[in-house]
């Protein structure tokens, strides 16, 4: 995730930094250092952060599972964490799903492949990811 990203959740969130900081479970100082680029932001807070934002836009209903939208094969299904869990419309935040018909070696991997998943951009709100 990038500085400018990080700060737009937060003010999209409609969050201080001192009230961000305190979601989180970092300092001010932290938030500050993300926001301005002085401190790569880490992995558990960018899956927190995004998870936060996800939950904020609310439970679409309407929205399918990610293995109903990318139609998988059943065995295919059976390895995939996400299906294990029945979390279709989080798969982005598991790690270890088989996604575009593998297993990511890393976060940052995924997360490449998430931001141009239909299920990822469905899930939160348009114009806040990418630069």
């Amino acid at each position: 995730m990038e500085s400018n990203e990080f700060a737009r959740i937060r003010v999209y969130l409609e969050k201080t930094q001192r009230e961000m900081a305190q979601l989180l479970g970092v300092s001010v100082k932290a938030v500050q250092s993300f926001e301005q680029g002085w401190r790569n932001i880490p992995v558990h807070i960018e899956r927190q952060l995004l998870f936060i934002l996800s939950m904020k836009e609310g439970g679409d209903t309407q929205q399918k599972q990610c293995w109903q939208l990318m139609k998988c094969p059943m065995d295919r299904k059976r390895q995939c964490p996400a299906f294990e869990f029945q979390m279709g419309k989080f798969c982005w935040f598991v790690s270890g799903t088989i996604c575009q018909g593998k297993v990511h070696d890393n976060w940052s991997d995924k997360m490449t492949a998430c931001r141009s998943c239909k299920v990822f951009k469905e899930k939160l709100p348009r114009g806040l990811m990418g630069s």
